[in-house]
């Protein structure tokens, strides 16, 4: 029960908000009463807690399937970057990495230790992973480029509030990361990706 309590409560705070959705709204969905989801949690901020680390571990878990299907490292990050506009494609226009900082700080830190080192770890397999296949210079900064990214794409969701200005934004920076690294070859693989992608 609290796995499903967890997982709906995910669902609802994704799609209409951390601040808007109430103990009584998760109960009223799963048709249960609100005192059993206090039998499992204490208040919502500890329900918010165990939610935020599930859609991370679920998060991670996709990145690595991604991973798995062994892609280019360019067409690599255009997948993770659908993943992630998938996902959130029905919640509501505010996106919910903005609104947990706003509404919910102390969780929203916490998550961000958790992601630093995750994303950090993610950006620098990509950028090897490019360099050997010919598609970014050799002659690279890996660690400046790393940080250059990650500053990029946390700066852009910590300040924008509106979901689908967020993913507009990202592509772009994702595009411009990606210039700044490209061969030659790699500006065509790039180019290609562009032409696939769908807003």
């Amino acid at each position: 029960m609290k796995e499903k309590i967890i997982s709906k409560a995910s669902e609802l705070f994704l799609k209409l908000g951390f601040k808007s959705v109430t103990m009584d709204d998760i109960a009223g969905e799963m048709c249960i009463s609100k005192k059993t989801i206090y039998k499992y949690f204490c208040n919502k901020e500890v329900l918010i807690e165990e939610s935020t680390s599930m859609v991370h571990r679920q998060v991670h878990e996709i990145m690595d399937s991604i991973v798995a299907k062994n892609y280019n490292a360019i067409h690599e990050n255009f997948e993770i970057r659908e993943m992630f506009r998938d996902m959130f494609k029905n919640n509501i226009d505010t996106s919910p990495i903005y609104q947990l900082k706003k509404h919910y700080p102390e969780i929203y830190q916490n998550i961000l230790s958790h992601e630093i080192d995750q994303c950090t770890q993610c950006f620098r397999d990509n950028i090897e992973k490019g360099i050997r296949e010919g598609l970014y210079r050799s002659d690279l900064n890996i660690e400046v480029y790393v940080k250059f990214y990650y500053t990029l794409i946390f700066h852009i969701n910590e300040n924008t509030v509106s979901e689908s200005e967020a993913q507009r934004i990202e592509l772009e920076a994702l595009e411009y990361h990606t210039r700044a690294m490209a061969t030659e070859m790699g500006v065509q693989e790039l180019e290609k990706q562009l032409k696939r992608i769908i807003i």
